[in-house]
C-alpha cells in the first residue's frame, strides 16, 4: 500500500501498533537547497561501519553523530559518540521541535549520494534511546520512497519523502514495526537525512567536551 499525506495537519499512517506522522515539507524549497548544501559542506562526514561476523565492514553510505552531549549510541556492534551541535543543526532542531512537539537531544544524520545507496529492515530500539521516544526524520534533498513493514503480519506500508519533509515515528512503533529505505536504479539526487531522537541519559556518557 503507497500512502502520500499532503502538507498539513498528519495523520496516523498506521493503523495499529504505533504512530507514524507525515507533515509534508516543513520549509520552502530554497530553505531545503540551501540546507542540503551547507551541511554537505560543513557536516564532519564518515562512512558508515557494521560488525559482520566479526568484521568491521564500511558502507558507501556516510553518517555524522551530533547531540547535547558526547552521548555514546551503539548500533550494529559499533560504538559512535556525538560531537556538538553546530549552528545549522540547532536552527533545524528547533524547527523540528516546534513542528512535531516534541524535545530532542541527539540527532543521526545519513547521506545517501544516488539512489544505490539504501537502508535495509531495521527499528530504531537501541538500549541508548528513550523508549518509545518520538524519532523525527528531515529529508533534504531527492525525494526518496521510505517504508514500513508489521513484524508480524508482514503488511507493508510506503509513501515518497519530499525535500525539506518531515515525518515523526513515535510511541510504540519501533517494537512492532521495521522501516527501510530501499535502494533504486532510478535516477536520484543525493539526500541528507537528519533522524532527531532522544538518548535515554540513564544510558548517556557522563564525559564534556573539552574545551
Amino acid at each position: 500500500m503507497d500512502l502520500f499525506a499532503p502538507a498539513g495537519q498528519p495523520h496516523n499512517l498506521l493503523h495499529r501498533d504505533g504512530s507514524v506522522h507525515y507533515y509534508g515539507p516543513v520549509m520552502d524549497m530554497m530553505a531545503a537547497n540551501h540546507y542540503f548544501e551547507q551541511l554537505f559542506n560543513s557536516i564532519d562526514w564518515q562512512h558508515d561501519q557494521a560488525l559482520i561476523n566479526g568484521q568491521v565492514v564500511e558502507t558507501a553510505r556516510k553518517i555524522a553523530w551530533y547531540g547535547s552531549q558526547p552521548y555514546h549510541y551503539t548500533y550494529s556492534g559499533i560504538t559512535k559518540v556525538a560531537l556538538p551541535w553546530n549552528s545549522l543543526l540547532l536552527e533545524l532542531k528547533s524547527l523540528v521541535e516546534r513542528e512535531s512537539g516534541e524535545t530532542y537531544n541527539a540527532c543521526l544524520i545519513n547521506l545517501y549520494h544516488n539512489g544505490s545507496e539504501g537502508m535495509a529492515w531495521h527499528s530504531d530500539a537501541e538500549k541508548d534511546l528513550k523508549k518509545n521516544g518520538a524519532i523525527a526524520s528531515l529529508t533534504l534533498g531527492g525525494e526518496r520512497k521510505f517504508s514500513f513493514k508489521h513484524k508480524v503480519s508482514q503488511e507493508n506500508i510506503s509513501l515518497y519523502l519530499q525535500n525539506g519533509s518531515l515525518l515523526v515515528m513515535k510511541g510504540t512503533t519501533q517494537s512492532h514495526w521495521l522501516h527501510r529505505l530501499p535502494p533504486t536504479q532510478e535516477s536520484v539526487a543525493a539526500r541528507i537525512n537528519l533522524t532527531f531522537r532522544t538518548i535515554d541519559h540513564q544510558f548517556a556518557s557522563n564525559h564534556q567536551w573539552r574545551q
